[in-house]
């Protein structure tokens, strides 16, 4: 049975950023995340403030992570990322994405796939 906090599919994650109006989507180009809002961020630029990782045995598609991201100018938003075999993300995504800061962690561990 599910608890009133518990979030158990990617699905209900983007549902809660939604209502929470957290649903900018950060997307990966050579130059940076964006959100579609016509700046482009660099990983010093944004923290990661939650990750949800999602193993869904009956559900390849839910094998994902959702990184719950801040940028300084206040922007709050998510990246998806697939991973395994479902994953769709060039390696520039993988290394872009460890770049940014975690909350609550002082060092990050920086390096290339």
């Amino acid at each position: 049975m599910e608890t009133p906090h518990e979030m158990t599919t990617v699905a209900q994650v983007l549902e809660k950023l939604r209502v929470k109006k957290m649903d900018n989507e950060f997307r990966y180009t050579e130059e940076g995340f964006t959100a579609g809002k016509g700046k482009v961020y660099q990983p010093e630029d944004l923290e990661i403030t939650k990750v949800f990782r999602f193993e869904g045995p009956s559900d390849p598609s839910d094998m994902s992570i959702v990184y719950i991201i801040e940028a300084k100018d206040g922007l709050q938003g998510y990246s998806l990322d697939a991973y395994g075999t479902y994953s769709e993300h060039e390696a520039g995504y993988d290394n872009f994405i460890r770049q940014v800061s975690v909350k609550g962690h002082e060092e990050q561990l920086l390096f290339e796939l």
